[in-house]
């Protein structure tokens, strides 16, 4: 406890450190204070069917996912996935398009173009998404539109309003990113699951000391015993490095003698992070979601399959998923042949392994071999909330027993404290952990 206090203080002393933290602050206060702004014209009063629809099955990742947003008829109702489906189509682009392969080599300006696309085709998605959602709305509580106000008339404004409030949180998550602590998109995604926690932790407390079976307390219990080795786990995986021994070769250069040490590539066990998951979650939603819309109960059993979150459907292709977008994720952020040059170039190579074309293959056959257990198993913990449902977990809480939830929060919140440890290391202060630096995913292979 006095560590954490004296820390808290080296933090306070660090003008550019506190002021980053009071603006990150002051973003996610605006973006949960937009997600409680319900569309002009409805009235929250009747909403009731609309959040007894979010309160399971695949609306009720789309309301976490939005903070609660979706099932309040909010301004910020569709949040940020939007973007990420965009995000997601740009990447594929970047490697099947030549054009875009070629962008993307220009280095920063090809980046700023990129993202000019991303955000073209995210307000395509929003001018298609937010009809739908309004269908849905109408369908699920129609009376909460004013009265004298047709749906004809309303559908217009509030798909611009819509629209405009997902680009809004998209400005807000760049905004922290540039000024404040973290990544700002992972950030608000993960502000939004947390806002849900504590309503679904007394809602499993509740139920489990009403339980007419009794072992009520023992249950829960274990369930907090099982939660606290997933997350463990999940942060010995996000932080989980393979070391490649590099030496460096002795040069004399202005009559001094440099190089000669041994120093280490640091390979990540998960080097793409967080993102395979929010990726494969986004993909679960297109297609789904508007499914939902319509009427899943005359719809066949792989649809009905995919719309339960529990099934054995949903999690095998939702696993299939995280495991590809790692595979994907990690071969478009590590590039094997630029680090081979970049050793060459500083005389550095790896003993036994020859300089050139057979470093980089060593380097990838590494990453590959370490990529696929680690894939294997952030996929196991990623369906996890399946298996908690057979222990009667409650729907809402089983979201953090494992599953995208858990995931998120241990990546975005590990990699918070990894740019805030950088701040007190660079002004000389202590560390946030006595064992060392915090591996957040921003660590350079040098």
């Amino acid at each position: 406890m006095k560590k954490l206090i004296e820390t808290l203080k080296n933090i306070w002393k660090i003008e550019d450190l506190r002021q980053r933290i009071l603006i990150t602050m002051l973003f996610v206060a605006i973006y949960r204070f937009g997600s409680f702004v319900v569309l002009p014209g409805i009235n929250p009063a009747l909403l009731d069917k609309l959040q007894s629809q979010t309160a399971g099955g695949l609306m009720s990742l789309l309301d976490m996912f939005s903070g609660g947003a979706f099932s309040n008829a909010s301004i910020f109702a569709l949040g940020i996935m939007p973007y990420i489906s965009a995000s997601i189509v740009m990447q594929l682009l970047a490697v099947a398009v030549p054009y875009f392969q070629k962008m993307q080599r220009e280095g920063e300006s090809g980046r700023k173009k990129i993202m000019t696309y991303t955000r073209y085709l995210t307000v395509l998605i929003l001018l298609f998404q937010a009809p739908s959602y309004l269908v849905n709305l109408k369908m699920q509580a129609g009376a909460a539109l004013a009265s004298g106000i047709s749906w004809g008339i309303f559908v217009i404004p509030a798909t611009i309003i819509l629209a405009a409030g997902s680009m809004f949180i998209l400005w807000l998550g760049e905004r922290i990113t540039d000024k404040g602590i973290g990544n700002g998109i992972s950030l608000i995604i993960m502000i939004g699951i947390i806002a849900r926690l504590p309503q679904a932790f007394i809602q499993e407390v509740t139920s489990r000391f009403t339980a007419i079976t009794g072992g009520g307390l023992v249950m829960f219990l274990v369930e907090i015993i099982i939660l606290y080795a997933v997350v463990c786990a999940a942060i010995v995986l996000v932080q989980g490095v393979r070391k490649v021994p590099v030496q460096y070769a002795k040069r004399i250069v202005g009559g001094q003698q440099v190089g000669g040490a041994r120093q280490y590539i640091p390979l990540k066990l998960f080097a793409a992070n967080v993102m395979p998951i929010i990726f494969a979650q986004a993909l679960m939603f297109i297609p789904l979601a508007f499914v939902q819309y319509a009427s899943p109960e005359n719809a066949n059993w792989f649809v009905r399959s995919m719309l339960d979150h529990h099934s054995w459907m949903y999690n095998l292709i939702f696993a299939f998923l995280i495991i590809a977008f790692t595979y994907f994720y990690t071969a478009i952020t590590l590039n094997p042949t630029q680090m081979a040059e970049d050793m060459k170039r500083n005389n550095g190579f790896i003993p036994g392994i020859k300089p050139g074309k057979p470093t980089a293959d060593f380097i990838d056959d590494v990453m590959s071999r370490i990529t696929f257990p680690g894939s294997l198993f952030i996929a196991f913990i990623a369906i996890m909330p399946a298996f908690a449902s057979l222990l009667n977990v409650q729907d809402a809480f089983s979201q953090f027993f494992g599953g995208t939830s858990l995931l998120i929060l241990v990546g975005v919140v590990l990699d918070t404290l990894q740019q805030i440890e950088s701040h007190l290391l660079m002004r000389h202060y202590d560390g946030l952990l006595n064992s060392g630096r915090i591996h957040g995913r921003g660590m350079s292979a040098y």
